[in-house]
């Protein structure tokens, strides 16, 4: 099958082609970048070196394909939709001009109108764990944006199985890498101001809260994003409370069956050892989350955590697994490798 990436140079797109390199039904067409044009893909990507001969083309020159993924910067897909639509019969975009469905909603944390609001309603929510037989018949899927990712699946089990006292907020930590700001240098993400810091940098109002808000049917939910010394990883710690009677038994009983049942969802809750809770770190290169929570039996206090690797289940890897949801593929292929330990 042809794929081509619009976008290729960034973080998320040098991903993408690491992973399509080796899927067993892909081919890797076109990359494009017009700020490398001409050069070697693995001139911005060196992982890929001796991997691939592909050189960056421009947009402009896009040939039909058979999916074509957009992994352009946020607010850039909608403005030529019209264009890639016509290049491909399967569409995923990694950024978040599709994510919401309500031109309104995407108004008020995007402080711009929509360019494109028709195209809103094409577009199934890329998250497997919440919509997948959608995206098994889906011409158009979004990406998920990685902190909602990791947001959605520290909540959700609490969520579907009615647990949660939906009369009381909840408040959800989110500690991120530094690859979150992507590839393009800023003053914050400078090496000297960036390294060794702890530093809450939206205590409120996050984007990824429209996604969570949409995807959930939760109002009374509060993102607060804190950047730490990572480079790749996000870590959602979700603070609610249970409805009376929940017991600690009934949140094992409901995380392990969807651990089970979820092909990338592990559970993590170990009484011994050094990974006792989901962490990062181990996640690196892999499209898993893994997920834990602990009780407060008194109070009704749960704390729900989910780590993923913010590259991959919180962008590139989710997006190869949509692509192998609406081809048809095993849902898995590509997607197998389980992160690296030591690193």
């Amino acid at each position: 099958m042809k794929v081509s990436i619009v976008g290729a140079s960034g973080y998320a797109g040098g991903e993408l082609l690491r992973l399509l390199l080796d899927h067993p039904h892909a081919e890797v067409h076109q990359a494009t970048s017009e700020s490398h044009l001409g050069e070697y893909v693995y001139q911005q990507h060196p992982n890929l070196r001796k991997r691939t001969q592909l050189k960056f083309s421009s947009r402009q020159v896009l040939e039909p394909c058979d999916v074509l993924f957009l992994a352009l910067p946020h607010g850039e897909s909608q403005k030529n939709i019209e264009y890639y639509a016509s290049l491909a019969p399967r569409l995923v975009d990694l950024a978040a001009d599709f994510r919401l469905h309500d031109p309104k909603l995407y108004r008020q944390y995007y402080e711009h109108d929509h360019t494109a609001p028709e195209w809103l309603g094409k577009f199934v929510y890329g998250l497997p764990e919440l919509h997948r037989e959608e995206m098994r018949s889906a011409q158009y899927i979004s990406g998920v944006g990685c902190n909602a990712t990791a947001t959605i699946l520290a909540i959700y089990p609490l969520l579907a199985n009615d647990f949660l006292d939906r009369s009381r907020s909840i408040i959800v930590e989110i500690k991120v890498g530094s690859s979150e700001g992507g590839a393009a240098p800023n003053p914050g993400s400078h090496h000297p101001e960036r390294s060794g810091i702890i530093r809450t940098f939206s205590a409120f109002g996050h984007r990824h809260t429209a996604e969570v808000i949409q995807e959930l049917g939760l109002h009374d939910v509060h993102l607060t994003m804190t950047s730490v010394d990572l480079v790749r990883g996000a870590l959602a710690t979700a603070h609610a409370f249970v409805k009376p009677g929940v017991s600690e038994k009934d949140l094992w009983r409901a995380y392990r069956a969807w651990a089970e049942a979820e092909p990338f969802v592990r559970l993590v809750k170990d009484r011994r050892g050094i990974y006792r809770v989901p962490e990062p770190k181990v996640l690196a290169g892999s499209n898993y989350v893994d997920v834990g929570f602990d009780l407060d039996p008194v109070s009704g206090h749960v704390v729900s955590m989910a780590a993923i690797d913010n590259l991959m289940k919180g962008a590139a890897g989710s997006a190869v697994q949509a692509m192998n949801l609406m081809c048809g593929f095993d849902e898995t292929a590509g997607l197998e490798f389980g992160g690296l330990h030591p690193i």
